[in-house]
């Protein structure tokens, strides 16, 4: 066993430890900080691990799905603790994890896997195919409640809303349908370039890879605790700055998909764009196909207030980044100038938000 997989396996660990240490208050936010970092490059490790022995694309659905499910028990926590700004949390961290997701995430996956020619390829029909789907989420679940007259304000009624959770998971499921089952060769890599480079390394057997996938969902708990803790000294911050709330969401949306981020731009780095890509739309995908649901669920349940609808800044950039993001992947061959528009996407985003 290498020294890079021994530390892989210990780090959840020892994040465990941490937020033991926390609990009894022996750490301190700075600490949990740290090794909230090393979690995650443990759990990205995993991931890629258990990844590379199941094959595309089941293999970039796995920290989809379970990044997803640790997103949700952070709003629903937060939510809870915190029920006078309950309403906008959901709104503000799916929001925010899209934008990150279409601008930021992209934009640096596929200015990494232009540097190694000029056009980077992938298959046009997979990437349009979620891109399609994603617009139709988003749209459904954070613009439409702005326009409906049953309830005054940016919600649903609870029948419209129950409506639209059903219809998001209906169509993520379909969406998975035609993944991994219905036309998986949309989503596989294309050319021999990519295809040498998902043959880089030999997988791990079968032992290696179970104890892998254990120790993400291990890794992936600490990070959502972790992350938990680091919340109110978090909101704290943001308070006694006077910013705008909706920096909490980012921030939350920012630390839940690292592990999926860092994962994503090292396959762009690697000329693996088509994998890149899997990861970064299905994520998206799962961040309101999945969340939406759950979410809605909880605030019946619980009887919390949920505010959906997005301001019109808000939409104006939402808008702005689904065109964008269609003619990015349109023709299935995307250069440098194409990351660097959604990257300036995403600064105007920060912008706005930080100065709205």
């Amino acid at each position: 066993m290498t020294f890079a997989r021994l530390a892989s396996l210990l780090m959840p660990i020892v994040g465990w430890l941490v937020l033991a240490a926390t609990a009894v208050g022996l750490s301190s936010p700075l600490l949990v900080g740290i090794f909230l970092i090393g979690v995650v490059i443990a759990a990205v490790h995993h991931a890629e691990t258990v990844a590379h022995r199941v094959g595309e694309p089941f293999g970039t659905l796995i920290l989809a799905v379970a990044v997803t499910v640790i997103e949700v028990g952070l709003i629903v926590s937060l939510m809870l603790a915190n029920r006078e700004g309950a309403a906008t949390l959901a709104r503000d961290t799916v929001f925010a994890a899209c934008m990150i997701i279409l601008n930021l995430l992209l934009g640096l996956c596929l200015i990494g896997a232009a540097r190694h020619q000029k056009e980077a390829r992938f298959t046009r029909t997979g990437a349009t195919a979620a891109l399609s789907t994603l617009a139709t989420l988003t749209i459904l679940t954070l613009v439409l409640p702005n326009h409906t007259t049953t309830v005054t304000g940016p919600i649903y009624s609870p029948p419209q809303l129950a409506f639209v959770a059903a219809l998001s998971l209906l169509l993520y499921l379909t969406f998975v349908f035609v993944q991994t089952v219905g036309n998986r060769d949309y989503f596989l890599p294309k050319g021999d370039l990519q295809a040498n480079a998902e043959a880089h390394a030999e997988p791990l057997s079968v032992k290696a890879t179970w104890l892998s996938f254990g120790a993400l969902v291990v890794s992936l708990g600490a990070v959502v605790l972790m992350a938990k803790s680091l919340s109110a000294p978090l909101e704290s911050a943001v308070a006694a700055a006077n910013a705008p709330r909706a920096l909490v969401g980012i921030a939350i949306a920012a630390i839940v998909l690292l592990p999926e981020s860092v994962a994503a731009v090292r396959a762009a780095r690697a000329n693996r764009l088509q994998t890149s890509l899997n990861l970064a739309l299905g994520s998206a995908l799962a961040t309101i196909g999945l969340t939406i649901p759950a979410v809605t669920v909880t605030s019946f349940a619980l009887g919390l207030p949920l505010a959906l609808g997005l301001d019109g800044k808000g939409t104006v950039l939402l808008s702005l980044t689904l065109l964008i993001g269609a003619l990015s992947l349109a023709r299935g061959r995307t250069t440098v100038l194409h990351g660097a528009v959604h990257l300036v996407i995403f600064g105007a985003y920060l912008l706005t938000t930080v100065l709205p």
